[in-house]
């Protein structure tokens, strides 16, 4: 489980139909492990091999069909968090690392010190996007506001546009979007009630 408070950013050294590389440093490169989770971009992944630099891991055929992973190329950013540890304190929100949809910046412009993000998404995914609610987009734990049938904004302080990819981030560009588990779990209960 992560929580959607990045950690890092990396590059994309290579991706293919089966495997990804990420090139890594400092805190990150001494505490991930063979077999350990990593979130790439909201993704978790598993590292298979962990070297002095970077980290590999195995990418299923779902991965790339549901992920924006099908649009990465080496050289891009990628957002990194390892998951939740007890002695870690708990920021963000619960994010597990498996991605609901992938949706689409409209904008991502400035005002004032901060930053507004617009993205759209399915609509299948409206009864998941809560007005002051949880959402990560990219593995970024964010606060959806001025939620509508296909679109939400956040705002997006100085330290999340600077320490996370939306830096490089431009209009059109496509996000993995994880929908707060609690809502899913409401629904899944309210399914199971009303159906006795």
């Amino acid at each position: 489980m992560f929580t959607g408070i990045v950690q890092a950013t990396g590059s994309v050294v290579r991706i293919s139909a089966t495997a990804i590389e990420v090139a890594l440093t400092g805190d990150l490169r001494r505490s991930l492990a063979v077999g350990g989770s990593i979130a790439v971009n909201g993704v978790c992944l598993t590292a298979r091999e962990v070297g002095a630099s970077s980290f590999s891991a195995d990418v299923s055929r779902e991965t790339l069909s549901r992920t924006t992973f099908g649009t990465l190329r080496a050289g891009m950013a990628a957002n990194l968090e390892l998951p939740l540890t007890a002695d870690r304190g708990f920021d963000g929100h619960w994010v597990l690392g498996h991605v609901d949809a992938v949706g689409r910046i409209r904008s991502l412009h400035r005002e004032k010190e901060a930053w507004t993000l617009i993205v759209s998404f399915p609509p299948a995914g409206h009864r998941y996007v809560v007005d002051k609610g949880s959402i990560a987009v990219d593995g970024i734990s964010l606060t959806p506001f001025d939620v509508r049938e296909d679109s939400f904004r956040c705002a997006i302080i100085p330290e999340t546009f600077e320490k996370t990819c939306l830096r490089e981030r431009r209009a059109d560009d496509p996000v993995n979007l994880e929908y707060d588990i609690l809502a899913k779990y409401v629904e899944r209960m309210m399914r199971d009630v009303r159906a006795y």
